[in-house]
């Protein structure tokens, strides 16, 4: 078998880019792969190079570099912007919480002030004034104008003028009962003044701040609609200005509210001693003895 062969005529231009990409080939194939080589270990530096970076700014803010200034924004809201900012009404319900709130403090610390001197007055009047030969001589032992001196004043007045005057038809012992029992009943009205503020405080004090509120926010919602600009900062503002008013009516009335329930559970103990007193000294002016000697001897 015989093999013939054919010669094809190739151009010299082909030939001459094809010897020219296999020399590019070649020469680029080495840089490429040292690339490749290359580039973990750059991106391995990276981390180290940052931390690098890291320990020189520290250690030059260690070594005195000054600080970065924080900038203090003033908050432009509060009680002295309500105040100077607010229209009549709403300076009108702040002046009312303000007598309202002093009227509540200077009523609680009067009456615990009269409630102490009762007990004081109470013991005294125990450790003295039965110890003494009669009414009279007592009456001189306690504090003239003392809640206890001036039940012991009406009833020994009401035992002595009783003959010979209009009211002698009513028996002694009645008389004797009813002029000590209005004589208790007068010291417990006194006690009681001013409880009643601070059941009014206690309970208008909310509503008070309540109206301020509202009336706050309604201003604060027109100018906010006036001007055309309802962003967060220019509607929380007012608003949150507003609600100081509530805050500042349950301020008032919390206070208010417990010093009414302690002042009378106070006032009840004082008239305890008070009314003790009274009864004693009725059974005194009838019997001639107090109310536990004259069961005791009732009791022989």
């Amino acid at each position: 078998m015989k093999f013939s062969f054919e010669v094809v005529a190739v151009p010299a231009w082909r030939l001459t880019l094809a010897a020219l990409a296999f020399v590019s080939v070649v020469a680029l194939a080495p840089q490429a792969a040292f690339a490749a080589d290359a580039t973990p270990a750059a991106v391995a530096a990276e981390p180290v190079a940052a931390d690098v970076i890291a320990a020189d700014a520290a250690a030059a803010a260690s070594a005195g570099a000054p600080a970065v200034a924080v900038e203090q924004v003033a908050n432009p809201y509060g009680i002295q912007a309500l105040w100077s900012g607010g229209d009549f009404i709403a300076r009108g319900v702040l002046f009312l919480m303000l007598i309202m709130s002093a009227a509540t403090w200077y009523i609680m610390f009067a009456k615990l002030y009269d409630q102490r001197k009762i007990m004081i007055q109470a013991k005294s009047a125990n450790a003295t004034f039965w110890k003494s030969r009669s009414v009279a001589a007592g009456l001189e032992t306690l504090k003239a104008g003392s809640p206890f001196w001036y039940i012991a004043e009406r009833g020994m007045s009401a035992n002595e003028h009783h003959e010979g005057t209009m009211v002698e038809q009513v028996d002694l012992s009645t008389w004797v009962t009813m002029t000590v029992n209005r004589a208790v009943d007068e010291i417990q009205s006194e006690l009681q003044k001013g409880l009643a503020v601070l059941a009014t405080v206690g309970s208008t004090a909310p509503f008070v701040g309540l109206f301020g509120t509202v009336w706050g926010i309604y201003h604060a919602l027109t100018a906010i609609g006036i001007s055309g600009q309802a962003s967060i900062d220019k509607v929380a503002g007012p608003v949150g200005e507003a609600l100081i008013m509530t805050a500042m009516g349950l301020a008032v009335a919390v206070p208010a509210v417990m010093g009414y329930n302690w002042l009378v559970r106070r006032n009840k103990a004082a008239m305890d001693k008070v009314r003790a007193f009274g009864g004693d000294l009725h059974s005194v002016l009838i019997s001639g003895a107090r109310v536990g000697e004259a069961a005791s001897r009732r009791g022989a």
